[in-house]
């Protein structure tokens, strides 16, 4: 790959799981181990082909319809939520239902069911047909619009506007969401902001390390499935600042001619990208020239989110 013997690849902390990915898995696992295969996930229970596959081996049947989950079945939400209307279907169908969707994304939820009764509307800040937008979007029958970048906050038409309030995707472009953020603040003055940045602290933390990492390296290389909204993300914040961003699902999917000439080689992974991902990358690295790992400094996340009632593998089950 090179033949300069200093090529080193440079890791980002922080980088991989979340506390929503972990908490998310772990309820799938548990599920499987109390109550035995199979255990049904509607949608991928993160995005992620590495994981999705290790569930399916261990007994995870993934399914897009209820239609396809049979009757006293034991079915989990995945980790991006759900609309009211598969609650109340998958309730109304008697399943024994455990929700994997994260809590930031809960929080979420609840603020719009909490505004809307107060009369908003909504604008919300997302990716058209990712499942945690339609999961947000459908805990209202209507009223909440969806906007993707700043030319589509013009073409918004919101019935009243004393009442306006933004919600977003939690795993978007931080710099993005700004934008346009300003742009429904600049033709909607008196629009409600989110309290907190609905945009996680996860999300937050990877765009964050591949920032600082991105103006040291020559390439980045980031760890993630195509189907991953906040891998997307660190690959797009990497060009944006110049620097040749590559997303692999995994180490098979490096190519030597990336790293021609290159010096440092810098490595993330997403959110929902497990480290042996990460670790089987960087052997690939290694067989390619690179000689030497470098880690960069950063405050480990200690975010934990407890599991839901009846998920506990010990004597405080009935809690």
């Amino acid at each position: 790959m090179n033949t300069n013997s200093s090529l080193e690849v440079l890791l980002a902390e922080p980088r991989g799981f979340c506390a929503g990915v972990d908490r998310a898995i772990e309820i799938v696992e548990r599920a499987l181990a109390k109550f035995g295969a199979p255990i049904y996930v509607r949608h991928e229970i993160v995005h992620n082909t590495f994981v999705v596959n290790d569930l399916k081996a261990k007994g995870a049947i993934f399914i897009e319809a209820l239609d396809d989950v049979p009757a006293g079945a034991t079915l989990v939400f995945s980790a991006h939520g759900v609309s009211r209307a598969v609650q109340q279907e998958a309730a109304a169908r008697g399943f024994l239902i455990f929700d994997a969707t994260c809590p930031l994304v809960t929080k979420v939820h609840v603020e719009v069911a909490k505004l809307a009764k107060e009369g908003y509307e909504f604008i919300m800040i997302g990716h058209k047909g990712h499942p945690e937008v339609e999961g947000t979007m459908g805990q209202l029958e209507r009223g909440i619009h969806l906007v993707e970048d700043v030319s589509d906050v013009e073409r918004v038409q919101p019935l009243q506007t004393d009442k306006l309030a933004v919600v977003t995707q939690t795993t978007l472009s931080v710099d993005d969401a700004a934008a346009i953020a300003a742009a429904i603040k600049a033709r909607f003055p008196n629009v409600r902001e989110p309290k907190q940045q609905d945009i996680c602290y996860a999300t937050q933390n990877r765009q964050d390390a591949v920032k600082l990492m991105s103006p040291q390296v020559d390439v980045v290389v980031v760890v993630g499935s195509p189907t991953s909204s906040n891998s997307n993300r660190l690959a797009e914040v990497a060009r944006k600042l110049g620097t040749p961003g590559y997303m692999v699902d995994s180490a098979d999917e490096l190519q030597a001619q990336w790293f021609e000439g290159c010096k440092r080689i810098g490595l993330t992974a997403g959110a929902s990208a497990p480290e042996i991902l990460v670790t089987q990358v960087i052997e690939r690295l290694k067989a390619l020239g690179a000689l030497s790992v470098q880690r960069m400094p950063g405050d480990p996340e200690s975010v934990k989110f407890p599991l839901p009632k009846g998920l506990r593998l010990d004597q405080n089950d009935a809690d």
